[in-house]
This record gives C-alpha cells, structure tokens and sequence, in this order.
C-alpha cells in the first residue's frame, strides 16, 4: 500500500515511518557507507526529518518497508540549498511549486525484479502526488549511477550542473518537470504503473 505521511517534531513516533528509518540505515549508512546519524542504532533520521517533511511509503501486506521517498520544501531549509548549492550552474531552483526529491529508498531484502516494481510504483506515485498538489517540478541530487538512470526514465529532467565530486563519488543535481504528459512518457518507458495513494495523519 502506498501512503503519504506528513513530518512531525517526532517522526519516529508514526509506526508507518519506523520500518522506513530502519531501511534508511541499512540502505545509505551500511550499504552506502553515508556518514550520517543513526538514532539507537537502527533508525537513519537527520535534520530534515521535521515537520515540513512529506514522505511517501510502499509498505507490503504485514506494514514492513518496500521502498519510500522524503519530500522537502525548496522554500526552507533542504539538501540542495542547504549542501550543496555548488551543484547547480544557474541557482538553486525554488518555489512554492517545486519540492526537493531525497532518500529514495528502496529495501535491499528484496529481489531485484522486486525493486524495479518497487522503484517503478514509487516514480509513479511522485508523479501523481504532484499532479494532486499542484506541484510543478522536483529537484534532487544523485550520485552518479543513480543520476544517469533518473535522466534516462523518459519524463522532462535535466541535469542542473556538471558532476561533482564529494566524498569520492560524482554527484550531480537535476530537476524533474512535472505535467499532464508526464504519466505518458513514463508509460513510454514502461515505468509508469496504476498506484493509489491513501493519506494518513501523522498521529497514527
């Protein structure tokens, strides 16, 4: 099931976002090798996971992850803005119409024909989270393996600097226009699937 969770002072609070901060940890501190906090030793939560977060889950039938993406306001205080400026020639984008894609995450206990479902359910249900909230284009940053499978999906994205280097990899930031048209491209790509979002108060 896929559901939109709104941020809180205390994220770890909502049972939905628990699972999530624990793939968080495996995916981009054990996996990756981030350097980034972990609370308890199980759960990754930064300093963007406040209440100006938006997250969107997958969850399977017993409530455990599938994979999930964190939205941030290009208006307050976000990864590209606040990190990484230097990766975008002209400016960083912002706007009340444009939300920051980070932690795209997909569970690494699945087979990979899973997480490409997986990734392939969660790119659809950003697109048509932003076509119900009048948002008109995501920005992100991607190391580069990453970057360049983002850029080849078929929707209207473009590279917003050259690569660079940090912490021994190249990274990159893009920004993704979001419209009508958007669904069919991705279609095109087979990427596009049939996807229901259901929203849940953060209190649950």
């Amino acid at each position: 099931m896929l559901m939109i969770c709104e941020g809180s002072d205390d994220p770890l609070s909502n049972p939905v976002l628990r699972p999530m901060f624990e793939a968080r940890r495996r995916v981009f501190v054990d996996l990756m090798g981030w350097q980034l906090p972990v609370v308890g030793h199980r759960f990754e939560v930064d300093q963007f996971d406040g209440p100006d977060a938006v997250y969107l889950v997958l969850s399977d039938s017993a409530g455990g992850h599938v994979a999930s993406a964190r939205l941030l306001k290009t208006t307050g205080p976000h990864i590209l803005g606040s990190l990484f400026p230097q990766l975008c020639a002209a400016g960083v984008p912002s706007g009340p119409g444009i939300l920051e894609i980070t932690r795209f995450c997909l569970d690494p206990r699945q087979r990979a024909s899973e997480r490409l479902e997986a990734r392939n359910r969660l790119v659809t249900a950003l697109v048509d989270h932003a076509l119900r909230s009048g948002i008109e284009a995501y920005t992100g940053v991607a190391e580069i393996g990453w970057l360049q499978q983002v850029l080849a999906f078929g929707w209207a994205c473009r590279p917003l600097g050259l690569p660079q280097p940090v912490g021994g990899t190249l990274v990159g930031a893009l920004r993704i226009d979001i419209d009508e048209e958007t669904p069919r491209l991705l279609a095109a790509n087979g990427i596009h699937r049939e996807a229901e979002l259901a929203s849940i108060a953060q209190a649950a």
